[in-house]
């Protein structure tokens, strides 16, 4: 067997050959991109085979710090970690004196909100999860840094996990990144995972599509396709360089794996439009004027892809407007109230909704890149023009009233803004619209900016609360109030309401 193949052997064992120490470091690093709450982590083998070597490195490849102090917890038995992702514990059983003393160092309690990485699990008896990950390490003798990885599991998603992460690591390698280093950057409020990749000055982001490999459910998937959200990752490529052939920054792609759903794209920085959790107007009057720019053209229904074929960017219809907006009913409505909307309230919620949509329908249509808010309009400092904001989850893209992201913009939901700054930044837009042209219609806009800032703080209070409560992402109610409140001042304009009146007793 080639050095570095894995193979795959009975009764679901995994083995993995590994030449030195980089080859050790790199393997942990891949290990540490698909950890989950909850894993269990056991690392075998005699001593000096190197289990402390992959120990440290996976702890150091997970915290995102290759100088991490990582001490030894012979003695203690257990060093744990905080991080932001969620905890780590390192557990060193050597000295353990009896099994069930397992119990008092708290396992059970920590793999509630973290991973466990157990080194001499043998002593802990049959005392561990069934579900845990078997790691042994073994050294051929006299033969320096050389190293063969066997995995098992009796769970059998371990190795479609490891699959995974060592075919991103066979991506990056054919795609110039060979012997990257992989950290994780963030999850969003979908399925999709972003990674950083680092090979010396390179840099780029890895974005995961899991759509394709039946990570979701049949009732997400029909939701999905009911408010036209993008389920394979060739919008990305479609999107992203129809923009940058028009002159605006969206992230240059580098490589890609449209079968695999793997993305390999310029790195536009974290810095965004906000600044210590505050908006700074500068820049969001710079987002206002590339609103204003993508307004005042003509955006296609398709697009050609890399691939040849051809990406249709579907429309922003009714029924999907409707069906994003009834997320309040489905999850804000139980939140409040404890039980979930009768079949009267959902048939009251859609007349008017259907009735405001159809007041509104005449307003400009354009592409809607339907996330346009700070999280994904990265500031570049030394930039100039269109490129001083680069734009990114651009998957989701519709044609539908352009009135969507201006109104997502100025009722940013993951940053307050003041009710001064939105009027300063509308009177902005409109300007530059009335500059650009003669035919625009303001009265119209103004109409669909309150239905359409209307409908997307409806949707929110409704994905905050089912990201909450389904998704177990607590820290998505924090924004609650804010959005609540961008509502409150939303129903207050003119013609809503009707809306109004219908939204006040769930009011809290």
């Amino acid at each position: 067997m080639a050095d570095n193949e894995l193979r795959y052997l009975p009764t679901g064992f995994l083995e993995f050959p590994i030449s030195d120490e980089p080859g050790t470091h790199r393997l942990a690093n891949d290990l540490a991109m698909v950890l989950r709450p909850g894993d269990v982590i056991c690392l075998s083998g005699d001593l000096g085979a190197g289990k402390s070597t992959f120990a440290r490195a996976l702890i150091r490849s997970f915290a995102g710090d290759p100088d991490l102090e990582v001490p030894s917890p012979t003695f203690t038995l257990v060093q744990s970690y905080e991080f932001d992702r969620f905890d780590l514990s390192h557990f060193d059983l050597y000295r353990l004196e009896d099994p069930e003393e397992l119990e008092e160092l708290g396992l059970e309690d920590l793999l509630e909100t973290g991973v466990a990485l157990i080194e001499w699990p043998e002593m802990a008896e049959d005392l561990l999860p069934r579900h845990a990950l078997w790691v042994q390490i073994t050294q051929p003798e006299e033969d320096g840094d050389r190293r063969r990885f066997t995995f098992f599991s009796e769970n059998s998603e371990w190795q479609t996990r490891i699959k995974l992460t060592l075919a991103i690591r066979d991506f990056l390698d054919t795609a110039q990144f060979a012997g990257a280093e992989r950290r994780f950057l963030a999850g969003d409020a979908s399925l999709r995972t972003f990674e950083t990749v680092t090979q010396g000055a390179d840099r780029a982001v890895l974005m995961r599509w899991p759509f394709h490999d039946g990570a979701l459910s049949a009732p997400i998937r029909a939701y999905m396709e009911k408010v036209h959200l993008a389920q394979d990752c060739r919008s990305v490529i479609a999107i992203g360089s129809e923009l940058r052939d028009r002159g605006f920054l969206a992230a240059e792609i580098y490589a890609a794996d449209l079968d695999n759903g793997l993305i390999l794209s310029q790195d536009l920085g974290s810095e965004t439009i906000v600044e210590d959790g505050k908006p700074v107007p500068e820049r969001y009057r710079v987002a206002v004027d590339i609103l204003a720019r993508m307004h005042g053209q003509s955006w296609p229904a398709t697009v050609k892809v890399r691939d040849g074929k051809d990406y249709k960017v579907p429309a922003y219809s009714t029924e999907a407007l409707i069906a994003e907006a009834s997320l309040f009913l489905d999850w804000y409505v139980p939140e409040v109230t404890g039980q979930p909307a009768d079949q009267q309230t959902r048939l009251e919620f859609e007349t008017l909704w259907r009735t405001c949509l159809e007041r509104v329908a005449s307003a400009q249509h354009g592409w809607v890149l339907r996330d346009f808010h700070s999280p994904n309009l990265l500031w570049q400092q030394e930039a100039d023009g269109l490129n001083r904001i680069g734009l990114i989850d651009l998957q989701d893209t519709v044609i539908g009233p352009v009135a969507y992201d201006v109104a997502s913009l100025l009722f940013d939901a993951r940053t307050d803004i003041c009710e001064e700054l939105e009027t300063g930044l509308l009177d902005a837009y409109v300007s530059a619209r009335e500059n650009q042209s003669s035919e625009f219609d303001r009265s119209g806009f103004s109409n669909a900016y309150s239905v359409m800032a209307a409908q997307r703080n409806s949707k929110l209070l409704g994905i905050f609360v089912r990201l909450a409560r389904r998704d177990g992402k607590p820290a998505y109610l924090r924004h609650l109030p804010r959005i609540l409140g961008y509502l409150d001042r939303v129903l207050d304009r003119p013609g809503m309401s009707d809306l109004k009146d219908w939204y006040a007793r769930y009011r809290t």
